[in-house]
């Protein structure tokens, strides 16, 4: 079997490692970070340990659910009803229910009526790569009408997207709605959502001890410089290689990339410019999120969605909402994400101003919030969190798994075509992928010589 070099070592790397390591490769995985984790990795706030962004288990995501199943954590999981909120022309409503629906002001009956049309017409899309080729607004307008796409539907793709909604495709918006339909479903049409107790920070531990004790190699703490090939007979490839910050050259049969596009371009200077060009075309958003340990609830919804333009968060996740406050005192986690595009110029905003701008938004919208109640304030950035899925995705601009590099592969979370980002789909992805790359990795010599 072949000795493999696995770079990057969040969630998508460490499962793909763990399964071709089950098929019988020698696998070392390569992260520049301390820790491994990746997006998924946890953070210290206010003296008390949870995830750096925030997640939720779906009662319909399966592959997750497996994955905890294998790594002994099932009887971990908690399972809690949510409510959702809606933030819109200055005041907060409920949308938990049916009758919370059919009350919701900034909709006539009309409206109302075509926007659960175009949910269920959505949930029932089985495939939605024929949706790449209309663009999400069309689409959007063409089912639930102008006046829901202008109130409801761009306000929200612009919280997700920015200005990048209007490069994406109806696939974009059928994947959310997918996803949380089928959750709807398999929670007896509740929102019935789910955590580790202990969130990721007991996860994480876990799936590494499961790789290192079925052999799995780690080098952690050294970025990786370039990645490349070794013609030591001046032939074809004979092999692939890893150059570390640190000078170290790590040499192995195959090289698999599970880093962002532009991290592979930028990685691989022997690939073709056409690979570069097309690796560099994919759209990717950024996010900047503000973690909140406060002393009280703010509204006691799971998530709160947002319209309005002049809020600088995109919306409001009340973490102790699902999770039980006691994992923090008693206190309440608050996440307040911003999404953002690479121009965007909030990336320039500086952790105190942040904090500024997103208290004083808090305090407009929450009439009982006080800033003496805001036990400790973390801001995280991540520069390419989704990859966007803009018109004619699949055919244009999603990575292939194999490069003109005979050793060097790529799996990465922009191979996601039509789904939406999340643990679930990473596993997935990963899952699927070990079986694919199984067709191209290199032989080992003895394999080689009896076939």
């Amino acid at each position: 079997m072949s000795d493999v070099g696995v770079v990057g070592g969040g969630v998508l790397g460490m499962t793909l490692a763990l399964r071709l390591r089950r098929s019988g490769h020698s696998v070392t995985v390569i992260e520049g970070a301390v820790a491994t984790g990746g997006l998924a990795a946890p953070q210290s706030i206010g003296g008390f340990t949870w995830d750096r962004f925030y997640h939720v288990i779906l009662m319909s995501d399966r592959n997750l659910r497996a994955m905890l199943g294998e790594l002994g954590l099932a009887d971990r999981l908690r399972w809690s009803n949510t409510r959702t909120g809606f933030y819109t022309d200055g005041q907060l409503y409920s949308l938990s229910t049916s009758l919370e629906f059919l009350r919701f002001p900034p909709l006539n009956l009309v409206d109302k009526a075509r926007l659960a049309a175009t949910i269920l017409y959505a949930s029932r899309i089985r495939d939605g790569q024929a949706l790449e080729t209309v663009p999400v607004t069309e689409w959007l307008g063409r089912l639930s009408g102008r006046r829901t796409l202008e109130r409801i539907w761009i306000p929200l793709l612009k919280s997700k997207l920015g200005e990048n909604y209007r490069l994406a495709s109806a696939a974009f918006i059928w994947a959310i709605i997918a996803r949380m339909y089928a959750a709807r479903r398999s929670g007896l049409k509740r929102e019935m959502f789910g955590y580790v107790e202990g969130g990721y920070a007991e996860v994480l531990p876990r799936l590494r001890e499961r790789l290192e004790i079925e052999g799995v190699q780690f080098r952690c703490g050294t970025a990786v410089e370039a990645v490349g090939t070794d013609r030591r007979t001046g032939g074809p490839a004979d092999a692939a290689t890893v150059r570390l910050a640190n000078g170290e050259t790590l040499q192995f049969d195959d090289v698999i990339l599970t880093v962002p596009c532009g991290k592979v371009a930028a990685l691989c200077p022997e690939l073709t410019g056409a690979e570069r060009e097309r690796l560099k075309s994919v759209v990717y958003q950024g996010i900047t999120c503000a973690s909140l340990l406060l002393r009280r609830p703010l509204a006691g919804y799971y998530v709160t969605n947002i319209t309005e333009s002049w809020v600088p968060f995109t919306a409001v996740i009340e973490m102790t909402a699902l999770v039980d406050p006691s994992a923090f005192g008693g206190n309440s986690l608050v996440y307040l994400p911003r999404y953002l595009t690479q121009d965007d110029p909030f990336w320039q905003r500086s952790d105190a101003e942040v904090k500024e701008e997103f208290l004083a938004a808090l305090e407009r919208m929450y009439p009982h919030f006080r800033r003496e109640d805001v036990l400790a304030f973390e801001v995280s950035r991540v520069r390419e969190v989704l990859a966007v899925s803009t018109l004619q995705y699949s055919a244009q601009r999603l990575p292939p798994v194999r490069t003109s590099l005979e050793h060097i592969f790529i799996v990465n979370s922009a191979q996601i075509a039509n789904g939406t980002l999340n643990l679930n789909e990473t596993i997935g992805l990963a899952d699927q992928k070990a079986i694919e790359l199984e067709r191209y990795l290199t032989p080992s010599a003895v394999q080689a010589a009896t076939s």
